[in-house]
Order: structure tokens, then sequence, then C-alpha cells
């Protein structure tokens, strides 16, 4: 069976997740996996960026480099980033074959569809020095947290996925940062809580936990604030490439400015027309980034939300930038009921209609999820423009 067949025929989504049969199936495998350095990325937002932006410097300064993200937003190859490029079809079926024969059969069918893929990225990762790896739903037990790890970088945290996390700052940091092995950096932020949970479980674990402004001197400062200027980052986009300087200060890895001259991940506040701003956040704290961000600016919403997410408090945070929401239909088992989302816009006095086309006297934020990015992507613009 192809790869893509294999994976296909995986649940992308589970309303129990086995914590047990990752570390299980692993510790069957691992002596015949590679062990290539790994950086671990948690946190809720932020992830991504963070992580392309360190890969790309350590590509840059001459390591073979690999980059695990999630989710995509056009195809699968995304996910899988090596030396710069997306990973190609034939790379990954080769990878597929290789996995294949590794696992047991039974265990190979067990694994869920996230399972799958990060086993397959370490082998696509075989010739890596360094492979920054971003965790997918959590931390303590995500798939990805099994590696051993040199660095844990911890983004933003938030609220966010709750059913799995914990319904407090408190409860969702701790099962974060439950990943981290022996070292960690903190990117700035929020909540008082984070820094006080991983106080507590450095204290408790012989961990050591440094806040990103610890790591950070005179001279990166200034770096970032010409590479800031140099790509046009907005403000939550620096706080993320201040993240990744700081994971090669602690590394001993030198960098120079040009090292940072990739453009930042796409789907992060990306202006793909003179019209149109695409944005993959999908909570609370991603809406309130990408308002401080487009403030000076007004929009018509392109929106629709998963039925987990606070929809109302998302909207209600854009609400100043939003002239109007068209709602954009999304064919997905997550995705809220339409007259809820009407019922959330009706209580905000948001005007509202549903999608049906770009006009090119409107200027647009299309926003709620990687899923509407795609659906927006690949429904009504020429997605050949784009280099994702």
């Amino acid at each position: 069976m192809s790869f893509s067949e294999y994976l296909n025929a995986k649940p992308l989504f589970y309303d129990e997740i086995d914590y047990t049969r990752m570390p299980r199936i692993y510790e069957k495998i691992k002596d015949v996996l590679p062990t290539p350095k790994i950086i671990h990325i948690i946190g809720t937002n932020g992830k991504g960026t963070s992580g392309r932006f360190l890969a790309n410097a350590l590509y840059s300064i001459g390591f073979n480099t690999g980059h695990y993200t999630s989710p995509h937003i056009l195809e699968f190859n995304e996910r899988i980033y090596l030396n710069d490029k997306n990973i190609t079809d034939t790379a990954l079926e080769m990878a597929h074959i290789e996995l294949q024969a590794i696992l047991d059969a039974n265990d190979a069918d067990s694994l869920s569809y996230f399972e799958y893929t990060t086993l397959l990225g370490m082998i696509v990762f075989k010739e890596c020095d360094y492979v920054v790896m971003e965790a997918g739903l959590g931390g303590e037990h995500d798939a990805t947290a099994v590696f051993e790890k040199i660095l844990t970088l911890v983004t933003p945290i938030a609220y966010d996925h709750e059913a799995f996390l914990g319904s407090s700052i408190e409860q969702i940091s701790k099962t974060k940062l439950m990943a981290i092995q022996n070292n960690a950096i903190l990117a700035t932020q929020k909540y008082d809580e984070v820094y006080e949970v991983a106080q507590t479980l450095a204290s408790e674990r012989a961990l050591n936990i440094y806040k990103v402004d610890e790591v950070l001197n005179q001279s990166d400062i200034e770096n970032i604030e010409k590479i800031t200027k140099n790509l046009s980052l907005v403000s939550y986009l620096k706080e993320n490439l201040s993240l990744s300087i700081a994971a090669l200060n602690f590394l001993k890895i030198s960098y120079t400015q040009s090292d940072f001259a990739s453009k930042p991940l796409f789907g992060r506040v990306s202006r793909i027309s003179k019209n149109i701003v695409v944005d993959v956040g999908h909570n609370a704290l991603a809406a309130s980034r990408v308002a401080e961000a487009l403030s000076s600016e007004k929009f018509t919403l392109i929106y629709n939300s998963y039925k987990d997410k606070n929809y109302k408090e998302i909207l209600s945070i854009l609400k100043p930038l939003v002239l109007g929401v068209e709602i954009i239909e999304v064919d997905n088992q997550r995705v809220e009921d339409i007259e809820k989302i009407k019922k959330a816009l009706d209580d905000l006095d948001i005007k509202h209609t549903i999608f049906k086309e770009i006009k090119e006297d409107k200027n647009y934020l299309v926003f709620g999820s990687f899923s509407v990015v795609e659906k927006f992507l690949k429904g009504y613009f020429d997605v050949s423009k784009q280099t994702v």
C-alpha cells in the first residue's frame, strides 16, 4: 500500500488517546532509529514559526537540518522539511517502505496518523545533524516526547485543547512542561502561572529552565531588531525569532543576520495579495496577536471555527478590525454548526453572511484554523502563486 493510501486509512482525530502506545512501540525500535540532536518545541502558539526560523538558520550555518511541524495547509509534505525544502513524494514513499520494514505490522497499523508520521520524520532525518521537532497536541504525552532532546523551547502557553490538556493555565502548563527532559528556554509568557509551574518543575526534577531574556545579549537584541526590519516581521513573529536566536546561543552556535534571510513560515499574517491576509491562528491568544499586528487596518473577516474553540471570545477580540464576517463553509468533522457561529456574531452585533467570492474592493482577513485557510486557498485563490 502506498504511503498516501496508508496514511489516509488512519483517522486524524480521536475522542480518546492511548498515551502508552507510542512509548511502547518506540522502545521496540529505538535502537535502529537515527539519533540526531533534537530540539523540541512545545507551547500553544508560535511553534511552527519559531521552529522554522531556527531550522533555516541551522541550515544556513552549515548543518544538515530537519524540521517536523504540523498540521499542514495544502499538502502533507509541508510537515517534513529537510534542508530548506519540503520533502518530496518520492522520499516520503522510500521512508514509508523503510519504516514498514522496521515496525511490526500490528504496531504499524495501531499507530495514529500523527504517531506514524512522527516516526516517519525520524527516518527522513537520518542524515541530519539537528532536528527541530514540534510537538503536536500537548507535551508530556505527545508522540514527539519519546525522543531524547538536547533542548526544549517553550513558546507562549495559553488556553487551547482544554479537553485534553486541562481547564486552567496551571494544568495546561504542567501538561506541556512535563515534556522537558533537561534544558529549556521559555519565550515571554502572558500568564505568570507558566513561570511558576516551570520554577516548581525545575526544582523538583533538577531541570535547567531559562527565560528567553536570560539567554540573549545586547548584540542579539540589535540583530533581532535588524532582522525584524529586513523581514518586516510583526511583533509576535519577532518574539518567535528571539526564541530561535536564544536557542543558538544556548547551543553555542555562532550566527549572522544573513542566516535569517528566509521568509517566515507561510500562513502567519501572510499577505498573499494586495487585499488578502491569511493566518492559521485558531485560539484567543492568536486572535489577540493578529489584532495587534493589523490594528491599523479594517477587514472583512473570512471565518469558521472548530467546535472546541471559544469562537465568541475570538470574534470579540477581532471585532475592532472587522467590518463584517463572511463564514466560509468547511467540510470537517470538527467544524462548528454554522447557525451557532451566526448566533455568536449576532450576540456581538457583527454583520455576517456566507462567503461566496473575493471582491477586489474589499480587504480580507482569512482566519480560524489551518482548515479555513486550506479551504480558502484551494477553493478561491490561485495557490500556484504561493510557496507553502
